[in-house]
């Protein structure tokens, strides 16, 4: 009897929503399985090489072969989206050496870890203001109420962009990102290209300001930085600032109230609670947010073109086919880690492949890494009852995040029912 074709409907409401039995399912059939013409890989090992060979593999063909020849003919433009392709074309996560060689020793240069420490009591403060003005509260969306203003926030502040135009960033953001999922509809591309065109006009008035007025922000940074007498372009800067709060705001977003749902349903919001109150040291956190990145992957999948003939999890990949690397599967890969289907919060090592590795390791990654454990730590201690009352996700599965998560917060009983 022939075996059925492996596939994943990456449309599924029901795969959006649980992903983790049809990960399984694939990944202990086969190390790699052809679908839309994309090898999807399924195991660590396998994903982890292909991030790691960016001779092999790249997340852009230009830097290798032109337009008309070579192996990979580039696409023509596509007219309804050449402000994002144009976006595409000039920051990090879509370049390749020498290109992205440069741009990470600039950007580096700007936003620097001393940065990023330096945010850490701003960042206390606005998550204390966030937790005040829920106090008092017995029902509110964990997604919209108190998940999302911190990382908008702490972006807006780092750029510099005025707080009368941040509650524009996040819908900026949400449209953005919807293109990074498979064949996105045609009203997807159409919001993503005004998000770019609006978004790109503000920083660009940004830069004009910072040019004859420097400020202690990051904008100001990455106009001054300059290493070997290189310095980015107007494109460059504008369209690394998107990028930062694209990459940043969504990981920070899905992955703190993904980690939230899973802590209550696996009972162990009472364990996170009683170390908020015991005092448990900021390494606590960081651990416990290590092991909710690996256990739900905000960015389950993201994609690599095949820059040369090889062979990738036994199957034979030629130049201009792309391979769909499926991160969850791989945080989930029972070769990689014990009993990887438990949410263990003191699980170390945790070599998780939730923000990626090579060189397009995520930059923001130090900073994803302080707004989560902060931020888990203060709902902790401010809502320590807290109980999951309705949940939805939305969007895509390369993007995958809760569109909403209403929460209540219970009397003492409620307490003692988690802790039972």
């Amino acid at each position: 009897m022939t075996a059925a074709p492996l596939t994943l409907d990456l449309s599924s409401p029901e795969l959006i929503r649980d992903p983790y039995p049809a990960l399984a399912a694939v990944r202990e059939a086969t190390p790699a399985f052809w679908q839309q013409d994309r090898l999807f890989v399924t195991r660590y090992d396998d994903i982890a090489r292909v991030l790691k060979d960016s001779r092999r593999f790249g997340r852009s063909t230009a830097h290798r072969f032109s337009r008309d020849e070579g192996p990979i003919p580039r696409p023509r433009a596509d007219l309804r989206r050449a402000h994002f392709d144009a976006f595409n074309d000039n920051h990090l996560l879509e370049s390749e050496p020498p290109k992205h060689t440069r741009l990470r020793g600039l950007v580096g240069l700007a936003f620097t870890p001393r940065r990023v420490e330096g945010l850490r009591e701003r960042i206390g403060a606005i998550v204390q203001q966030v937790v005040e003005g829920l106090r008092g509260r017995e029902r509110f969306d964990l997604v919209r109420d108190y998940a999302e203003p911190l990382p908008v926030t702490v972006i807006a502040e780092l750029l510099g962009v005025p707080p009368e135009q941040r509650h524009r960033l996040r819908p900026w953001s949400a449209a953005i990102v919807r293109l990074y999922e498979v064949d996105p509809p045609d009203e997807a591309v159409t919001e993503a290209e005004r998000a770019v065109v609006d978004f790109s006009a503000l920083l660009r008035g940004l830069l004009d300001e910072r040019r004859t007025k420097p400020q202690d922000d990051l904008i100001t940074a990455l106009v001054e930085v300059e290493q070997a007498g290189e310095r980015l372009s107007e494109a460059e800067l504008v369209d690394t600032c998107i990028l930062l709060l694209n990459a940043g705001h969504e990981a920070s977003v899905n992955g703190l109230t993904a980690g939230v749902l899973n802590l209550q349903r696996t009972g162990l919001w009472a364990e996170v609670v009683r170390a908020a109150q015991h005092g448990a040291p900021e390494g606590y956190f960081r651990t416990v947010i290590e092991e909710l990145l690996r256990y739900d992957t905000p960015l389950p999948m993201f994609e690599r073109w095949v820059l040369e003939e090889t062979e990738l999890a036994g199957k034979a990949v030629q130049p201009g086919q792309k391979v769909a690397l499926l991160y969850a599967s791989g945080n989930r890969d029972p070769r990689k880690f014990e009993a990887p289907d438990e949410l263990r919060l003191s699980r170390d090592p945790n070599p998780h492949l939730s923000f990626g590795l090579g060189i397009h390791y995520c930059l923001g990654a130090p900073l994803a890494r302080l707004e989560l454990s902060a931020s888990l730590r203060a709902l902790a201690l401010a809502f320590p009852n807290l109980e999951v009352e309705d949940h939805a996700y939305g969007g895509g599965f390369v993007i995958r995040g809760l569109e909403r998560l209403k929460v209540r917060t219970v009397g003492q009983d409620g307490v003692r029912r988690l802790n039972a």
